[in-house]
């Protein structure tokens, strides 16, 4: 049996314009680019990652921007929402920066006894801010963001699923504990100090999600980097079906659609973003696996400029 995971090393989401995501999560949530790279599976995609300034397990954001894609459906057998993890006190702080662009603050709420502020970033994806007064100092030195309320990275994500049991026992086999529940929503928490949480919304008529812009891909959980092999056995033994190991340059990852249907990732945190590009370079330029290096110029032709005046 493999080791607990902490919590969540990455989700990655689909987007449509790069450069408006770009400015969006940079200059209005004030977090770093630290890796401009491409979809492996599809290299005419950039893969966008932000993050604290290394990079740190369980803050890190990426997306897929397809130009051109269309929006998506946020439904059943999708992570349906992300919250990262802010100060407390910062809400109306955030509130009104959210509220400048544009991105439709509701109002602040609470729930399992945290205030919560839900908005959607430029593509409808629906994000959260959960303040609370455990959290770890800010690592974003040159943030737009004052430190006193910069976000610190995950909370948590909250799950959709038409029938929790499976997906709750998986998560409970994974590391988790249920911890609290509201209606048909449950909360299972991991030991970790970032992207800890686990909600799950049960909801048996609830429309299947759409794939698209505004959508998550996948949810990545951290694990340990010397048990790869077992966690992919692990998740044979409840009858999934895990993909092989793949290499994907900045960490190792295992794939499995778990009985929800919604995409779980299972990644190392070695050896990291600074693999390729130095700590202070981290996002400056397009890096690509060895094994694409020898396409550069074919990739950097086929993508469109990230300078945000082009």
């Amino acid at each position: 049996m493999p080791s607990a995971t902490p919590g969540l090393h990455h989700v990655t989401a689909i987007a449509s314009n790069p450069r408006r995501n770009l400015e969006f999560y940079t200059e209005t949530l004030g977090l770093r680019l630290v890796k401009r790279s491409v979809n492996q599976d599809d290299v005419s995609v950039y893969h966008l990652f932000y993050a604290d300034h290394e990079g740190t397990p369980g803050t890190s954001l990426t997306f897929f921007p397809y130009a051109n894609a269309q929006s998506g459906q946020v439904g059943a057998g999708q992570a349906s929402a992300i919250s990262f993890l802010v100060p407390e006190g910062s809400l109306e702080y955030w509130r009104d920066r959210l509220a400048d662009a544009g991105a439709d603050p509701g109002d602040v709420r609470e729930r399992f006894g945290d205030a919560v502020l839900s908005f959607s970033d430029p593509d409808g994806l629906p994000l959260e801010l959960v303040a609370r007064s455990d959290t770890p100092p800010a690592n974003l030195p040159e943030s737009p963001v004052p430190h006193a309320h910069a976000i610190r990275g995950f909370f948590g994500v909250t799950l959709s699923l038409t029938g929790a049991d499976p997906t709750s026992d998986l998560l409970k086999e994974m590391g988790y504990r249920q911890t609290d529940r509201e209606g048909t929503r449950k909360r299972y928490t991991a030991e970790g100090d970032l992207g800890y949480v686990i909600d799950i919304v049960e909801n048996p008529q609830a429309r299947r999600g759409v794939p698209g812009a505004g959508t998550v891909h996948h949810v990545a959980f951290q694990v340990a980097d010397d048990e790869q092999d077992e966690w992919r056995q692990f998740l044979i033994d409840r009858g999934l079906r895990p993909t092989e190991i793949i290499d994907r340059k900045w960490f190792r990852s295992v794939y499995a659609r778990e009985y929800g249907t919604v995409l779980f990732e299972f990644a190392t945190k070695e050896p990291g973003y600074t693999v390729d590009e130095d700590l202070d370079a981290l996002g400056e330029e397009l890096v690509l696996p060895e094994w694409l290096e020898d396409r550069r110029g074919e990739i950097e032709s086929g993508l469109p400029k990230l300078d945000r005046s082009a």
